[in-house]
């Protein structure tokens, strides 16, 4: 984190463009007005060099005191800036510049979401036969409509306003800001899009980006970077990040361990061998093999109870127990909890609680190799 902001150099505010936004004779949002902009500024600013990739923006309380309109506003139009893949957010450094032209950005803020919501919004004005020159409804009230978020929809208004479809007039007395100018089309090229959008989440997205990553940075065996770190490479929650490497495993492209083992590259992300394990397939499926695990596991323990212990007996702990069947915990709390469910053991908390036999099984010796990782669909 040091070395990041070593690297980052803090805006000042006289470095913005001096001549402000014409808020008194334009009838469009300010926070939209702010928007563009940024926007420019940014794109010329680039252009010359005076500003580069991970540079820190004012404060938004300086930018708002620089521009003469609330907190609030200039919030809302960073948010928006953010969403056009122009800025990005860190927390406790502040609001940087953005590569906007880097794909590894376009995972977070993915205007996917506004290009879904214009389409809707399409459908609702052709569907409602709205009028050429009436207003439409209110961000508020065709964000209740659709159930989408009211920003998501301001950015897909503001889109259509720029399409020629739509036009913003600040009017008092009117429950809506927009009108319709133009009657909208809609291509069967943007109701596919629509249908790859509801498919293609942003968990999706990247955990292409990852595989990317991957194949380009790592070989087969290597540790892979904690996910952490991946959530700071691709500026993502670490919750994104942790589903994106589930799915990974699933395809079996991942394989993780615990502890300071890490999770380990197992094939070509963008060529694996395999994605999931079919029915047709000899080995079973990773659920099942930690199923068969703990089931060999309860073998192992009804041998050792019936060749230690009595009824009424006090099993060894589970780390003791894990440590003599070479196994995890876990695994040891999955068979202790069948053998409860089975009325062999039962639980007690407390300083001198612990796992008591109830009674003695039967021998499953017989048993002891039933369980084999072989999936029964195959055989």
């Amino acid at each position: 984190m040091k070395n990041l902001i070593n690297k980052q150099r803090k805006i000042d505010i006289n470095e913005l463009p001096k001549e402000l936004p014409d808020f008194s004779s334009s009838f469009e949002p300010k926070d939209s007005l702010i928007k563009r902009w940024i926007i420019n500024w940014i794109l010329s600013s680039l252009s010359n060099k005076s500003i580069k990739e991970n540079d820190i923006l004012p404060k938004k309380s300086e930018i708002s005191e620089y521009l003469g309109v609330s907190i609030g506003t200039v919030q809302n139009a960073i948010r928006y800036v953010e969403d056009e893949g122009f800025l990005k957010s860190k927390q406790k450094l502040g609001t940087m510049i953005s590569n906007f032209t880097n794909p590894i950005n376009s995972y977070v803020k993915s205007t996917s979401k506004r290009d879904k919501a214009v389409i809707a919004i399409k459908k609702v004005i052709l569907q409602k036969e709205f009028k050429v020159g009436k207003p439409i409804p209110s961000t508020r009230k065709m964000s209740e409509y659709l159930g989408i978020s009211q920003n998501t929809i301001r950015l897909a208004y503001e889109y259509l306003c720029s399409a020629d479809i739509l036009e913003s007039l600040q009017m008092k007395g009117n429950d809506s800001n927009w009108y319709l100018k133009n009657i909208p089309t809609i291509s069967n090229n943007e109701l596919k899009h629509l249908e790859n959008l509801s498919a293609q989440t942003i968990v999706l997205k990247l955990t292409t980006g990852i595989k990317s990553y991957l194949a380009d940075n790592y070989k087969i065996g290597d540790k892979i970077p904690s996910h952490e770190e991946l959530a700071k490479q691709f500026n993502v929650s670490v919750k994104t990040v942790h589903d994106s490497i589930s799915q990974l495993i699933k395809e079996r492209i991942i394989i993780s361990r615990r502890g300071r083992y890490g999770s380990i590259l197992a094939q070509d992300p963008l060529n694996p061998v395999y994605d999931t394990l079919k029915e047709n397939s000899i080995f079973a499926k990773a659920e099942d093999a930690v199923f068969y695990s703990y089931q060999k596991t309860k073998v192992n323990l009804i041998n050792y109870i019936n060749n230690n212990f009595s009824a009424g007996d006090k099993l060894p702990s589970m780390t003791d127990l894990s440590k003599k069947f070479d196994v995890s915990t876990n695994t040891v709390r999955k068979a202790l909890i069948s053998l409860e469910q089975d009325g062999i053991v039962t639980f007690s908390r407390g300083r001198f609680g612990g796992t008591f036999i109830i009674e003695k099984p039967e021998s499953a010796e017989k048993q002891q190799y039933q369980w084999l990782s072989i999936n029964p669909e195959y055989i």
